[in-house]
């Protein structure tokens, strides 16, 4: 397996492409971390969520970072991490563009709304919710992407013509000798 250093522009093409990340905040000391759905402008990341615990946090402390990966093998997989600051786009006039951004980017991403609304507390309507628009300003990311080492896609390639691919699994889960 080869691993190697993600660019910029790597980077944040796979957070276009991505829609579910891990939202890291903390707190007193004490670290939280939380699956969230997202968009991203080429620029920010944009969340909307209800007032709870990850935005109490932020609020208290807005250093964040945010985690995507994807896995397609052991050998093929890509994680960025984004280190960023917290904003919080209330509904008022001098945030009126940025919360229109915001929509248009996370419209994009199918259920972007749900997780919000679904949650066992805000299923009792004698609550009222408040719903938050929020973006993280990057201040910097790092990225990592793992592909196959072309000796070993060959040397394996060699074992299964020389074997045959039945009796290359059969060795592997230890059936054969």
């Amino acid at each position: 397996m080869f691993i190697h250093e993600m660019t910029d522009q790597e980077c944040r093409s796979a957070l276009e492409e991505a829609s579910v990340g891990r939202l890291g905040c903390a707190r007193n000391d004490q670290p939280y971390v939380v699956p969230v759905y997202f968009g991203f402008d080429g620029k920010h990341i944009y969340g909307f969520t209800t007032v709870g615990q990850k935005i109490e946090w932020m609020r208290a402390n807005a250093k964040v970072c945010l985690e995507i990966d994807e896995r397609i093998s052991e050998e093929q997989w890509t994680s960025v991490i984004v280190f960023g600051r917290y904003e919080e786009l209330p509904d008022e006039p001098r945030y009126e563009a940025a919360r229109m951004l915001a929509h248009e980017v996370l419209r994009l991403r199918p259920m972007w709304w749900e997780p919000a609304f679904m949650s066992d507390t805000h299923r009792d309507t004698s609550h009222s919710v408040v719903p938050v628009f929020y973006r993280i300003h990057i201040c910097r990311m790092t990225g990592h992407r793992a592909t196959a080492d072309i000796g070993e896609v060959a040397d394996a390639a060699r074992l299964i013509e020389k074997e045959g691919w039945i009796e290359n699994i059969l060795r592997h889960i230890g059936l054969k000798n």
